[in-house]
């Protein structure tokens, strides 16, 4: 971990007086925090650069809360778990498995402390297999993990595919495991291979008529980089379980797809028809997004080009139980959006999908899209994702500029930050010109996560904030200082006695529900909480005599003196 000058933070807050922050006029930026305004939800972003070893928490006013170095130089999703530690894939060092030579490739799978030890390191590459793109932790402390799996041509001659598929004269297919880190053992697995069908080759045990088995895919259709075949013919990119539903979600970037398949189902019955909660074995329970995969449209009912990030909303969330993915676009549609769609169960906890054969799976339309006008104003090509936050707004990742944005119901833009730090360190907060690094920009972030402060992962840490990544940033560094945003502390607040001696009584109607924290004079955290209701009672009959700082959410500070 790193944490830099914290003093200085200090020396901002002394400078506060007691009620409001004087308006400063903002700095002419172009990394690092661009955008903070009242609406925009209180919490810590978690991100990763693609080509830099170190991943970041930073709170919102870009500050660094936490950094987690890596021997590693490339790594794509990280998460903060529930018991504080990050989970971690990455990519020991370019072509280190000379098999697979494509996008997303990583080979080992880490969980690291707060401090930076490694805790599990867990390896998944060899010459049949290797991880790639992204992995979910689970409520149980296991982890799934999304990889590829070499078939021979001969494999694939057997299960039906054409042999003007096969430049490659190998394909890349798909598995899911699951992996217990306290064992480090394989708890479950599902392998797509099992769940193919193709109307080509009428002496495979596989075949039949397409539009009849959506439940299945077609090992002959192709699209995307590799329409005329190739090893990465899918090229899943994101994984995501739902614990409500015990079912899984993968997303195929080149067929313009996701899926849902059930994960009660032991591995022997994964790799069937039958057994799980809905007895389907592992065959698809849902899909969506180009149903010309399935025989079942054309080009024009396509709604998915090269998405990412396919999850579902939480269902304690606005809009929870939907599903949201980040729809990148492609060259024939040269702009990004945000699309939610409801997917068709009758109940979310306890139904099946409604499909009605010879029909697309519904609906046939996302029922919400988010985009910029003209929509070409927001586009990243690769990469990417989206976020529902407790708010209500929405947390954009457009990974190809490294650009992360908050925006609200009303698609206004309320935090805005571009980040900093590129294969060869950080960047000046007032660079003219992001660098090139590997045909993209050296900036380039896969996905980003916001943590509210209240996540059990931050409980008891030390989230005290140092300096920005960004280096040569005007000082002090202020939050108003940088955005123009005045951060004052509410109009009805008050605070007494001045100075407390037994108790400190803190009272404002506007902070109902809010978030404040107090620090002593060292800049250490001794209490954050959540005000219920218009008024917080401390007793502090028992602290030094000094100085103490009080924190808002938005980044307003009060000095408080205790006798």
């Amino acid at each position: 971990m790193k944490k830099k000058n914290i003093f200085r933070r200090q020396i901002c807050l002394l400078l506060l007086c007691c009620f409001f922050l004087f308006s400063l006029p903002a700095q002419e930026r172009t990394v690092g925090l661009l955008q903070y305004e009242a609406e925009t939800s209180e919490g810590y972003t978690l991100f990763r650069p693609l080509f830099t070893g170190n991943t970041f928490l930073i709170d919102n006013c870009g500050r660094v809360v936490n950094e987690w170095e890596s021997d590693w130089a490339f790594g794509t999703s990280v998460y903060l778990r529930e018991d504080g530690a990050l989970l971690r894939p990455s990519l020991s060092a370019p072509g280190v498995n000379p098999v697979f030579q494509v996008g997303g490739v990583m080979d080992r799978v880490e969980l690291v402390d707060w401090d930076g030890t490694v805790l599990w390191d867990f390896v998944y590459s060899d010459s049949m297999r290797m991880l790639h793109h992204d992995v979910e932790p689970m409520p149980n402390g296991n982890i799934l993990i999304l990889a590829w799996d070499l078939r021979t041509y001969e494999e694939a001659i057997a299960a039906g595919r054409r042999t003007d598929l096969l430049p490659d004269s190998v394909i890349f297919s798909e598995h899911i495991i699951e992996v217990d880190p306290s064992t480090d053992s394989i708890v479950w697995e599902w392998y797509l291979w099992d769940h193919l069908v193709q109307d080509y080759d009428t002496s495979k045990a596989n075949y039949g008529e397409v539009g009849r088995h959506p439940e299945r895919l077609d090992i002959n259709f192709t699209a995307g980089p590799t329409a005329d075949g190739g090893d990465d013919w899918l090229h899943l990119n994101s994984i995501d379980y739902n614990p409500d539903r015990d079912e899984i979600m993968i997303n195929s970037a080149f067929l313009g797809e996701f899926y849902v398949i059930d994960h009660s189902t032991t591995t022997e019955e994964a790799a069937g028809s039958s057994g799980g909660q809905w007895n389907s074995g592992g065959d698809f329970l849902y899909r969506w997004g180009n149903p010309q995969v399935y025989d079942q449209g054309t080009p024009e009912d396509q709604q998915l080009f090269f998405a990412h990030d396919a999850h579902w909303i939480p269902i304690d969330l606005p809009g929870g139980g939907n599903i949201m993915v980040f729809n990148n676009g492609n060259a024939d549609r040269p702009y990004s959006s945000v699309d939610i769609l409801e997917p068709p169960v009758d109940s979310y906890l306890s139904g099946s999908y409604v499909y009605v054969p010879n029909n697309p799976f519904l609906p046939r339309r996302p029922a919400y899209t988010y985009t910029t006008d003209p929509p070409e104003e927001f586009f990243s090509s690769f990469i990417s994702g989206a976020q529902r936050l407790p708010s209500g707004n929405t947390l954009i990742c457009s990974g190809a500029q490294g650009r992360i944005f908050e925006i609200n119901p009303e698609e206004e833009i309320v935090w805005e930050y571009i980040n900093p730090e590129i294969n060869t360190g950080p960047l000046a907060y007032d660079v003219d010109e992001i660098p090139i690094a590997n045909g993209r920009n050296a900036n380039v972030v896969f996905r980003t996560t916001r943590y509210p402060v209240d996540y059990p992962g931050l409980a008891g840490r030390d989230l005290t904030p140092g300096d920005p990544i960004e280096t040569g940033f005007p000082e002090p560094y202020d939050c108003q200082l940088l955005t123009g945003v005045e951060l004052v502390a509410p109009a009805d607040l008050r605070i007494y006695p001045v100075p407390a001696r037994e108790e400190l009584i803190i009272e404002s109607a506007e902070l109902d529900g809010r978030q404040l924290r107090l620090f002593d004079a060292l800049g250490r955290l001794l209490l954050s909480q959540r005000m219920q209701g218009a008024q917080w009672r401390l007793d502090v009959s028992g602290w030094a005599p000094g100085v103490y700082f009080l924190q808002g959410e938005l980044g307003w500070g009060m000095r408080i003196v205790v006798h």
